[in-house]
């Protein structure tokens, strides 16, 4: 019994309903789900309340920093934020240092999660122009996907030949995930901006160096590639109205090429630079207010298939330089979750599709078997939610290792209550019970990515 939590009162959101009633936990997994099960004995009993319900985020793309850059977060502090913003699974990336760009350093990020990590875990494996032979040697449970940089990249991850680019294309055992920017176009936007401002290029500028034409340039390639070939593409972080068109309406299952937007496109836009500056800079750059709408309403309409963050975090002080001195990247997991519930506050989104969007839309995505969803049998991944207690984001609060927010001021309208990873009460209230680690996603997959 001392494995048994009874969740009572609570509206619960899963495949499209939203039901109240009560909730058996039982050796990590949901055991059963009914009107009324107060009178079943359990070893701890928590009254929802009639709070929200639902399946845990699944976070298809962060970075977490470790190995090797960790002065600007970690596994630990960084999962630990993400299950504080009910967060309970996360994919991470392979630019950390070293890159995971061999299945030896792969691994070797596995293990460190298994020590750390509050959150179940994944990472990506990292393509470069020459180690094509480590990607078709990938077994399609190893990794969440192939990250592929077709353009803004660090080291040498940029993914620039056209033979390597079909090649991965062609032969990647498991999803391709692309970051979609046009390197050269960029460098001469760059360029143009150094001749008219000298090094003090104005933020607002940013959307215009890494420009909309600079993302529609490499994406419509990414997906032009995939249709040929015939690959399981997940293009990551639109930034653009225009791009939306590359994509299919409706719902994500059978489609081979799908879509990812995250919470900071679709909260910001180019009138925040004015107050944010650099404390906003990401790459693909936050664009217009109709890109961010537009990006909105492709949510409603299936073109997006699901809500990441592309949790990015840095210091203070590297935020706090001149324009092409601040690195890009904004740490988001504590507050993506209630980010994403004010489109549900203003009217956008119903309950049913942001569960859609950050849980079941993922687990489908990425072949994640007994999770994403609220269903007897599945792993307890849930996250409690009060819908009414509206809150303000201080700098104290903030539990990521850099010790800032790009929400810090803002008023958000719901409120992370309570946060369980496999049935573990991982997060309550503020408090923390660490004492359990999360785990290690699986992945059921056919061998091959490749169209039969």
């Amino acid at each position: 019994m001392t494995d048994t939590t009874l969740i009572l009162n609570a509206r619960m959101v899963s495949d499209g309903l939203v039901t109240e009633g009560d909730l058996l936990i039982r050796n990590g997994r949901i055991e059963r789900i009914g009107g009324d099960l107060s009178a079943i004995p359990a070893g701890s009993i928590m009254d929802a309340g009639a709070k929200v319900l639902l399946p845990g985020m699944i976070d298809d793309q962060v970075h977490f920093r470790e190995p090797g850059i960790t002065h600007k977060g970690d596994i630990h502090s960084e999962s630990r934020a993400a299950v504080a913003g009910g967060i309970t699974s996360f994919m991470d990336m392979p630019n950390t240092r070293p890159q995971a760009v061999t299945l030896e350093v792969l691994e070797q990020k596995y293990r460190l999660a298994a020590q750390k990590s509050l959150a179940n875990y994944a990472f990506y494996l990292g393509a470069t122009n020459d180690n094509i032979d480590v990607i078709r040697a990938l077994d399609p449970g190893q990794a969440c996907g192939i990250k592929v940089f077709m353009g803004a990249s660090t080291g040498n991850m940029l993914v620039d030949r056209e033979e390597t680019l079909e090649a991965i294309f062609r032969d990647a055992p498991v999803l391709v995930a692309t970051h979609c920017e046009d390197t050269p176009l960029i460098r001469a936007n760059e360029q143009a901006f150094r001749e008219q401002f000298g090094a003090d290029v104005p933020m607002e500028c940013h959307p215009e160096i890494r420009s909309e034409e600079a993302c529609y340039r490499s994406s419509s390639l990414a997906v032009e590639l995939a249709r040929r070939l015939g690959t399981r593409l997940h293009v990551l972080h639109l930034s653009t109205a225009r791009e939306l068109k590359l994509f299919q309406p409706g719902a994500l299952d059978n489609k081979r090429i799908t879509a990812e937007a995250c919470v900071h496109h679709l909260y910001f836009h180019a009138s925040d630079y004015e107050q944010k500056g650099t404390f906003i800079k990401c790459n693909p750059a936050i664009k217009t207010r109709m890109d961010r709408d537009g990006l909105r309403q492709a949510l409603v309409d299936g073109r997006i298939d699901v809500i990441g963050t592309d949790h990015a975090p840095h210091t203070l002080d590297e935020k706090c330089n001149r324009y092409f001195e601040a690195p890009a990247g904004l740490p988001l997991v504590q507050h993506a979750l209630p980010m994403v519930l004010e489109l549900y506050h203003e009217g956008l989104l119903s309950l049913e599709l942001v569960a859609e969007k950050t849980s079941h839309g993922p687990a489908r995505l990425f072949d994640i078997p007994e999770r994403g969803y609220i269903r007897e049998g599945y792993w307890a991944d849930l996250v409690l939610v009060d819908l009414d207690r509206r809150h303000r984001v201080e700098r104290e609060d903030v539990l990521y290792k850099c010790g800032w927010s790009p929400v810090e001021g803002r008023v958000f309208n719901s409120a992370i209550d309570t946060t369980f990873v496999n049935g573990h009460r991982v997060y309550h209230r503020g408090g923390f019970d660490e004492s359990v680690k999360g785990r290690r996603l699986e992945f059921d997959r056919p061998k091959s990515n490749r169209r039969l």
